[in-house]
């Protein structure tokens, strides 16, 4: 494994650092914003313009990626990012914020593919799948330390503005300074979003309702945590217990996945974040270790339902269509993620912060009877399924590392009705 990383080091350091910000700037805006006197629906739509430009600049990076090349779109999109974190403490109105999030996005899915697609073309044919894991367990662990970076300084000053963009600087460093082979940039194309849903109903109400609650949580996770009276150190402990339960709870929970139908799978990890979620309305659940605890199993949970929903998809389509099947999931992932923060923000500013729990339970609960009517109307035997892989919301760019993806042959899965031609765009 240690031979395996050591030439991807400097990709990996860069996306260390820039996880580290990324994280940081997320919980910072929700703080600062309740500081500035944002409500919270004004703040669901301020973070909502994050995912709209991750989602636009999903479009425009390959383009700019491929016409000047790798190094120098990293260091493009890095002075972009950069720029963008510092104008949020000198235009601090949520008009201005709301365009800064979007620019964010943007800026930062370039940075995201740029890293992506070089670990396509490093790693060793063979050891795919364990670059993917450490990679991913690299983003879940730099997201969770960003949280402590909070108490560096107060929220209301400049400092943690500019510690964000040091830290996107420092991401450039190692990138930017690599004497590694640029790689060329595969087009990406996407499976029909209706052929997507005959192949794998489940996967793809799962992508779109997963990202939903998740948009959610990442937007207004730490105005929820500001709302019932936590403090920095309180807010940072919220947000970065939940992504470690996803880091820790993903690959007990794929294992069981991978033993059996995933959409049984999908029913229990959604029921029970549910539950957990309906416990977090309580009182109870709202103070001390019991609220901690709380978040570490909705995120242990739900976490693994987008994983869950890609092997479900995987399952039953041929190797093909991987890749585009993957980019559409994505697309689905990405709609929910930009419209859960601001419907989320919606209901906490009419209900008060109870509604964010509740607005993940009933998401949580919808899905929980979608797969599990679909799991009773139909049964589908698998002559060779896929395989789970620990995953968060990433690029297309990063489904190529995945081992399905580069399998000569596979034994034909049944699906519906027959799929269009995968260089089709949507």
């Amino acid at each position: 494994m240690i031979a395996t990383v050591r030439p991807l080091a400097a990709l990996l350091a860069g996306v260390a650092f820039l996880l580290m910000g990324s994280g940081l700037l997320g919980t910072l805006l929700a703080v600062r914003g309740r500081l500035e006197g944002f409500d919270d629906q004004t703040l669901g739509l301020i973070m909502s313009g994050y995912f709209v430009g991750f989602f636009l600049g999903t479009y425009a990076a390959p383009g700019l990626i491929q016409r000047i090349g790798h190094i120098r779109a990293f260091a493009f999109y890095a002075a972009l990012c950069a720029a963008t974190v510092l104008l949020h403490a000198v235009f601090v109105s949520p008009w201005a914020w709301g365009l800064l999030r979007l620019v964010t996005g943007v800026a930062l899915v370039g940075l995201y593919t740029v890293i992506e697609s070089w670990l396509n073309v490093q790693a060793p044919p063979g050891q795919r799948s364990q670059v993917f894991a450490v990679y991913m367990a690299v983003n879940l662990m730099a997201l969770a330390a960003g949280q402590w970076l909070l108490r560096a300084a107060p929220a209301e000053s400049f400092v943690l503005f500019s510690l964000v963009t040091v830290l996107v600087c420092l991401a450039a460093l190692p990138v930017t300074a690599s004497r590694m082979i640029q790689p060329q940039l595969p087009p990406m194309p996407r499976l029909a979003l209706a052929s997507l849903y005959r192949a794998a109903p489940a996967a793809a109400a799962g992508a779109l309702l997963a990202g939903l609650a998740m948009g959610g949580f990442w937007g207004l996770a730490a105005v929820f945590g500001s709302r019932i009276g936590l403090d920095l150190s309180g807010i940072a402990m919220l947000v970065s217990i939940t992504i470690v339960g996803g880091a820790l709870l993903q690959w007990p929970i794929g294992r069981l996945s991978d033993g059996g139908d995933r959409r049984t799978s999908l029913v229990v990890v959604c029921a029970l974040a549910a539950l957990v979620s309906l416990g977090m309305m309580l009182p109870v659940g709202q103070s001390g270790a019991t609220l901690y605890a709380l978040f570490f199993l909705f995120g242990g949970l739900a976490f693994a339902i987008y994983p869950i929903c890609m092997a479900h998809l995987l399952d039953h389509l041929p190797p093909e269509d991987t890749l585009s099947a993957g980019s559409s999931l994505l697309l689905l992932n990405g709609v929910g993620s930009a419209i859960g923060p601001a419907l989320a923000g919606v209901a906490m500013t009419r209900f008060g912060p109870e509604a964010l729990p509740a607005f993940f339970a009933a998401t949580l609960l919808l899905l929980t009877l979608f797969a599990g009517g679909r799991r009773l109307l139909r049964r589908r035997n698998l002559d060779g399924a896929s395989i789970f892989h620990p995953m968060l919301r990433t690029t297309p760019t990063a489904f190529e590392l995945l081992p399905e993806t580069e399998e000569p042959e596979r034994p034909d899965m049944p699906y519906p009705t027959p799929l269009p031609d995968p260089q089709e765009r949507h």
